[in-house]
């Protein structure tokens, strides 16, 4: 069994390293903060649980594998609140989306609170 695990669990290092590096590449390539942000939060937060799964594995300690469950249930539970709070702290400050962008959802909410008049959401940012 431990041939087995050892072998699993390198496969979870080198699934949570590629998800690492998409993530890295996507920070890099992303063309505004926004997508960088999203590429960061949701595959760095994927890539982490995989090797905190490969830890829970090869551990022999019952109270290593309940730390690594902690953090993986730590890490799905405060990475995806984290973004969402840069991202509309970001969009409250006037970071520009990429001008490729087809929706921005926030722009209604933005003139409805500001009394303006309610624009279709779905509509193109010229």
């Amino acid at each position: 069994m431990t041939a087995f695990g050892n072998l699993l669990a390198a496969l979870f290092v080198v699934l949570g390293a590629s998800f690492a590096l998409v993530a890295a590449v996507g920070i890099l390539r992303l063309p505004d903060f926004y997508s960088r942000m999203h590429a960061a939060s949701k595959v760095g937060t994927v890539g982490s649980a995989l090797a905190l799964v490969a830890l829970a594995i090869v551990s022999v300690q019952t109270a290593e594998v309940l730390r690594a469950i902690a953090a993986i249930v730590f890490f799905f539970l405060t990475a995806p609140i984290a973004a969402h709070l840069l991202g509309k702290a970001a969009y409250s400050a006037g970071y520009p989306m990429w001008s490729g962008s087809v929706l921005n959802e926030m722009t209604s909410r933005r003139n409805a609170a500001a009394g303006e008049e309610e624009l279709d959401p779905r509509r193109p940012i010229l």
